[in-house]
Formats: C-alpha cells, structure tokens, sequence
C-alpha cells in the first residue's frame, strides 16, 4: 500500500478507537504503526480482526523490546497482516515491568506460542493464556535472556558429566583469559595471523 493508503487507515483507526489509540505512525517506508494502552489490547485486537476496513485475519508474530531506562521498560508488539485488504500493521503497547498482558488467544489460537516466547525470553505474563510456561530455555533457567540487563554468559552453564551419567547444571565460572579481548581477532589467545589481522598491521 501506498503511504497515503496507510495515513488513511491510520486515521481510521484512530477515530473508530480514540480510548484505544495512542499515536499512530507511518514511516517512509511504508510501515504502519499504531501505539495503544495495555487496557485495550484484546478489545482492539478484536476489532482490527473484526473491521471491514482492516480485517487483519493473521497474526504474523508477537515479540518485544526491552527499554530498561523507561518507566514503561517494555513494548509488546503484534504484527498483523490482511491478505483482504493488502496491508499490513505492527500494534505496540508500552508496559511496565509490574504489568501484565491479557492473551489475545481466545481471537486468534496461534498465539500461544508466540506469548510463550515473550514470557520466555522477556518475562512478561499474559492472563488468560491455557498454558503460559517456558519455549525455548530449559524449566529450570535462571533469568529472561533478551532482557538488556541478562548477562551475556548467562547464570548456569550446562554440560554432560561422564561420571553421573546425567545432564549437570553448574553456575557459570569463566577463566580470566577469557574475559580479555584485544577486538581485533575472533580467536583470542591465537598465536597466528588469521585472514583479514593483517590488514589492522598494515595501517599502523
């Protein structure tokens, strides 16, 4: 769509929606977004599955963004897309670290997943879901890896010991040597010139 076509849709949804909608914007590449209030989120879900001028009947994926200096520290964001109508929509709803989301799983099942993975890697709840647990860490990690706070070594490394015949979890333990790094080769502690080093040597 054109970005005048999306302005249009834009203006639409903000006036069917005014308690929803916070902002809405459309960007130079053609990307419309719209920012609305954590309370409106299965209602306006709903409707912009619902509404003959949007009818955005697929969920193209849930995900989020972790902002650790605001006060609202996340934003939830739905992309949508309307096959009907050849357009597309990313829904973004700012939520603070206390907050909670409800499941928009009653409009559309497929998201189930998709939540899981945000509680997951994120650690935002969303009432409501049937089954909100771990996707894709393990039951017993520690922490919510795509939080900007979680460190890059994570908490607890996992290896398979011999002895025990068994899977161990330990915290992670990192050598000195580990934790230097000189930026100019992948390989640290190589004792060679790897392809591309060179070229730092000959600016100097």
């Amino acid at each position: 769509m054109s970005v005048e076509a999306l302005k249009e849709l834009a203006a639409h949804i903000a006036e069917r929606k005014p308690d929803a909608v916070i902002a809405t914007h459309v960007s130079a590449h053609g990307e419309l977004s719209v920012h609305i209030t954590p309370t409106a989120v299965l209602e306006m879900v709903e409707w912009l599955r619902q509404d003959p001028t949007c009818r955005f009947a697929t969920l193209l994926d849930i995900t989020a963004v972790d902002w650790p200096e605001r006060d609202h520290r996340f934003d939830v964001v739905w992309h949508f897309l309307s096959m009907y109508q050849n357009h597309r929509i990313r829904v973004i709803c700012a939520l603070r670290e206390d907050q909670v989301l409800p499941s928009v799983t009653s409009v559309f099942p497929g998201a189930g997943w998709y939540e899981r993975e945000v509680y997951d890697m994120f650690g935002i709840l969303f009432t409501g879901h049937a089954d909100l647990r771990r996707i894709l860490t393990d039951y017993g990690f520690r922490g919510h890896p795509l939080r900007k706070d979680f460190p890059t070594s994570g908490y607890t490394e996992v290896r398979y010991d011999e002895k025990l015949k068994r899977v161990v979890y330990e915290p992670v333990k990192l050598v000195q040597e580990y934790r230097q790094f000189d930026f100019m080769s992948p390989w640290e502690g190589a004792d060679y010139v790897l392809p591309g080093d060179e070229k730092a040597n000959a600016k100097k």
